[in-house]
């Protein structure tokens, strides 16, 4: 508190050297030094710096205690976009995966359709070889009963134009004994 008065009486000094006593409650000059001393003195008496004090010390550990949360929070949230990245990176193995996997079932889908196509071509050209060879065999023998009805035509008209009576049943006999000889 003495040095607060100190303090005061050398800070008016320029006020000595006007006219009058400085110390005297007429000087505003000296009534302001003497007041802010009473306030500041008061101020003291009271402990109101200790309050200023404490109350800085409590809003300085409320920040503090803020901060660690804080800090705590972003450790959490560090974590937990970790732990995101990680399962991002799980998801898009995955789905890698499954792409490649549709890709392998796709190919694999796309041989055994040129496999199948294969060999439905290959029945469809031996059933209709298969048709080929029967028609072919059809129009043979068709061929072949016209050319023996041609030929019996012919070899009838030829044998009856030859043939005479008795030549006819000497083959009658000759084949009435063939049969005979094969029955018994």
């Amino acid at each position: 508190m003495k040095k607060l008065i100190v303090l005061a009486i050398l800070t008016a000094t320029p006020a000595a050297a006007a006219e009058g006593s400085f110390f005297a409650l007429t000087n505003t000059d000296f009534v302001v030094i003497l007041a802010f001393s009473l306030f500041v003195g008061l101020l003291l008496k009271f402990g109101v710096p200790a309050m200023i004090g404490k109350l800085l010390d409590e809003r300085a550990e409320g920040i503090r205690s803020d901060l660690e949360e804080a800090k705590g929070l972003r450790e959490e949230a560090q974590i937990v976009l970790a732990s995101f990245e990680r399962k991002q990176r799980e998801v898009q193995d995955q789905a890698d995966r499954i792409v490649e996997q549709a890709k392998a079932d796709a190919e694999k889908a796309a041989v055994e359709a040129k496999a199948e196509l294969k060999a439905s071509i290959a029945r469809r050209l031996a059933a209709a070889e298969d048709q080929i060879s029967s028609a072919q065999a059809s129009a043979v023998k068709e061929v072949r009963d016209t050319a023996v009805t041609v030929a019996v035509g012919a070899a009838r008209d030829i044998i009856a134009k030859q043939m005479t009576a008795a030549d006819g049943n000497k083959l009658i006999d000759a084949s009435i004994e063939t049969v005979g000889a094969k029955l018994h």
